[in-house]
């Protein structure tokens, strides 16, 4: 997305020029498990948002059956509201998003292609918007938003100290080579 670059360009003046480099041992090491770690990290969102959406189903369940049975006894309700509202599906959203970039990313960052990079780059851009959704939330607040932002600030280190092995996936042409003379 080109709209990103100007960001892009930004967090990288600050994360791989300004801040220590990695050791060139560490750079290799993130570049070829890379895509394995994405490919876990992605199937384990991607679960965790199965979860807590089995969680959240499972909890507005338990809390309707106890306001039926304290109404039918004469008593008031217990809670009010459904316990799967607008933030919770947006929380599980944006997981969901995160996890699928991690997955996508796995191919592209394999064959060391820029735009795969991309997609974790986005991944980490997504966690910080799942911060934001979190503070909103009975289950966040605050403490969800500075741990997504600390771990979103590992992340965008970690990936733009690799940033330069990743290619833009335009091939360069070679000059044709002139033809041998019998």
């Amino acid at each position: 997305m080109a709209a990103l670059d100007p960001l892009e360009n930004i967090l990288n003046e600050i994360f791989a020029k300004n801040l220590p480099a990695l050791p060139e041992g560490g750079k290799k090491f993130l570049v070829t498990y890379l895509p394995y770690i994405n490919l876990i990290l992605g199937v384990l969102v991607l679960l965790s948002v199965l979860s807590l959406w089995r969680w959240a189903t499972a909890a507005n369940d338990l809390v309707n059956n106890l306001n039926s049975l304290s109404e039918a006894y004469g008593g008031a309700t217990i809670t009010a509201g459904d316990r799967l509202g607008p933030v919770i599906w947006l929380a599980l959203i944006t997981l969901a998003v995160q996890g699928a970039l991690y997955v996508a990313s796995y191919p592209g960052t394999k064959a060391r292609k820029k735009s795969d990079w991309n997609f974790m780059f986005y991944a980490l851009l997504v966690n910080v918007a799942y911060g934001v959704v979190m503070v909103f939330s009975a289950y966040g607040g605050l403490g969800s938003l500075f741990g997504s932002l600390v771990g979103t600030s590992i992340g965008l280190y970690l990936l733009f100290q690799i940033r330069a092995s990743y290619s833009t996936g335009k091939a360069t042409k070679k000059a044709a080579k002139p033809a041998k003379k019998a």
